[in-house]
């Protein structure tokens, strides 16, 4: 039985975004997803996100939860009835609670991978590692807050690189079937982003030169959210046949 809606606040959620070569992306992208392009780049990154009192959305807040996430993310496109979608498509979720590992697939959706997280942050400076419980997955990076993107980003404004990632709000991740993608829809009450400036960042899987030769993937900017309302809406699974 699948929980439809879930409720809580974004304490912390920091977008690290990389550039990337799209024909090297499109070996990544599983069907029925392909690369959503920004200036002739293919878009991906790491989301490092701390949770707090999340529970079902009828339930009183004191019964939710907190955690330490962290997903890899992929910009995508794909058609759908005649109609071109986009949103990301999500490799690998990892978290902190138990809970949530346990529930992922049976009660929510998405498989969550377990992790250990190691945090320290002030009001303008954050270092965030995790690694996974299987030794499969690291990730880390440390940053202080900013007021405008790197030069060289795609993205002309904070304005237009926030509005992009704001759109990509339908994620899919794997499920418990190896022939499914299951949907998880992110609806936020108050979006608001500031950019971070990054001095360091590690990525299991954007560090792996055998998928990510050199020069196909370099970072391209973060971002920072504190304090958001939100809600997350399970959504129809995707069928991942073809190709």
């Amino acid at each position: 039985m699948r929980i439809s809606t879930i409720r809580g606040l974004i304490d912390r959620r920091i977008l690290v975004n990389f550039r990337v070569d799209p024909v090297v992306l499109s070996r990544v992208c599983p069907f029925p997803f392909r690369p959503q392009t920004v200036n002739g780049f293919g878009v991906a990154g790491i989301c490092l996100i701390r949770l707090k009192h999340i529970r079902p959305k009828l339930l009183p807040l004191f019964l939710g939860i907190s955690s330490e996430n962290a997903a890899h993310r992929i910009a995508v496109e794909w058609d759908a009835n005649g109609v071109t979608r986009s949103g990301v498509s999500i490799p690998r979720r990892d978290t902190s609670s138990f809970l949530n590992a346990f529930a992922g697939v049976r009660i929510f959706p998405g498989v969550h991978n377990r992790a250990s997280f190691d945090v320290r942050e002030t009001e303008n400076e954050f270092h965030i590692a995790m690694d996974s419980v299987d030794s499969t997955a690291h990730v880390a990076v440390d940053g202080e807050t900013a007021h405008e993107l790197p030069n060289d980003s795609i993205f002309a404004t904070v304005g237009k690189c926030s509005q992009f990632f704001e759109a990509g709000s339908l994620g899919y991740s794997p499920g418990n079937l190896t022939t499914q993608f299951d949907g998880l829809e992110l609806r936020t009450l108050n979006w608001h982003v500031q950019p971070l400036a990054v001095t360091n960042v590690q990525s299991s899987f954007f560090d792996d030169r055998q998928t990510f030769p050199d020069g196909s993937v370099i970072f391209d900017n973060a971002l920072l959210m504190r304090g958001i309302d939100h809600e997350w809406h399970s959504r129809e699974s995707l069928c991942c046949h073809g190709g």
